[in-house]
């Protein structure tokens, strides 16, 4: 087969130490442990501590596990893509700064912004990358250090989000294996619902912003969870049908892990078995990028090559898709 597709070949994480559970955010907010449970599926989540630390120090973190594991040379990365809704700063892109850290200093790098859906749409960025033949190892990285925008006295966020990054090595391949398909939307009907209001062109930082705690992530939950169970739903079913998929198919279901009953939602309506439902938000919240490759690193143990995952999320904007791949490996 000549035909270049672009396989996962290898996987990295990091997550902080630092352990926020529902019983210590019951000391910060009006809030306990079995509500944050029953309604998100959210036990605990991880927040990066120390000064002067951000998103770059979780991705570089995530990409010196997986040069690490898989004895990747620095030198041969072509492109470093950070799918991140939480940059270091404006303008300086974080990539860049990730990627001279770790030693890719033959790769160019950019900064991907699609909230919850950033990594999954970078996949769809490395893919094509990959696919036009000019480049052939692509590491996409999705980090998030949502600590730094969550105000601990909303308890409407503070218990979903926490910090974290995984880290993937997109390569060509001729056997079929890789991304296959992919449905990727956005409507930006979704831009008042899950937002932050200062800080952007249309209303920059100033005293008064930073008094109204308009710095802070909004989300008017019942609406956002509304499309987001209809949204994932929809694209993971649509391509299941597109290429032939049945139940029995799909090995894996690698859902954005925002919260138990979307994931589960997204579950039944492709009428998948409950062992075939990848779930890790018990342990770190909704990491908005780095969830979809820290299901990658936690499971990767149960991938066997030519196993059929679906990949899909949901994210402010509002943004969704569904990607279709075929695992290329057997982890040894």
């Amino acid at each position: 087969m000549n035909t270049i597709t672009a396989a996962i070949t290898a996987v990295g994480a990091y997550v902080p130490d630092f352990v926020l559970s529902n019983k210590l955010l019951e000391t910060m907010v009006d809030t306990n442990d079995e509500w944050i449970t029953t309604r998100t599926g959210i036990k605990e989540r991880r927040i990066l501590k120390g000064d002067k630390l951000g998103t770059s120090y979780l991705a570089i973190k995530a990409g010196e596990d997986l040069i690490k594991k898989s004895g990747l040379d620095p030198a041969e990365i072509d492109l470093v893509l950070v799918a991140t809704t939480t940059p270091d700063m404006p303008v300086a892109a974080t990539a860049v700064y990730v990627a001279t850290q770790l030693g890719a200093v033959n790769a160019f790098a950019y900064d991907l912004q699609a909230a919850c859906s950033g990594f999954l749409y970078g996949m769809s960025t490395a893919s094509a990358f990959i696919q036009s033949g000019k480049y052939k190892k692509v590491l996409l990285i999705g980090a998030d250090k949502m600590s730094s925008i969550i105000d601990y006295t909303d308890r409407a966020t503070c218990i979903i989000f926490g910090d974290g990054a995984g880290a993937v090595l997109f390569e060509p391949n001729f056997e079929g294996l890789g991304v296959i398909d992919e449905i990727l939307r956005s409507d930006g009907i979704g831009r008042e619902y899950l937002k932050i209001d200062a800080g952007g062109s249309i209303l920059p930082a100033s005293k008064e912003t930073v008094e109204n705690r308009q710095h802070y992530v909004f989300q008017d939950g019942k609406t956002v969870f509304k499309y987001a169970v209809t949204g994932m739903a929809d694209v993971s079913e649509k391509i299941m049908k597109k290429n032939d998929l049945t139940k029995d198919d799909v090995d894996w279901l690698i859902a954005h892990q925002a919260n138990r009953r979307i994931i589960d939602a997204t579950a039944q309506r492709m009428e998948l078995d409950d062992d075939k439902v990848l779930v890790n938000i018990e342990k770190y919240g909704n990491t908005t990028s780095g969830t979809l490759p820290l299901l990658l690193a936690d499971f990767e143990h149960k991938f066997k090559k030519g196993d059929n995952l679906i990949f899909a999320a949901f994210g402010g904007g509002f943004t969704w898709g569904s990607i279709y791949l075929k695992w290329a490996y057997n982890k040894l």
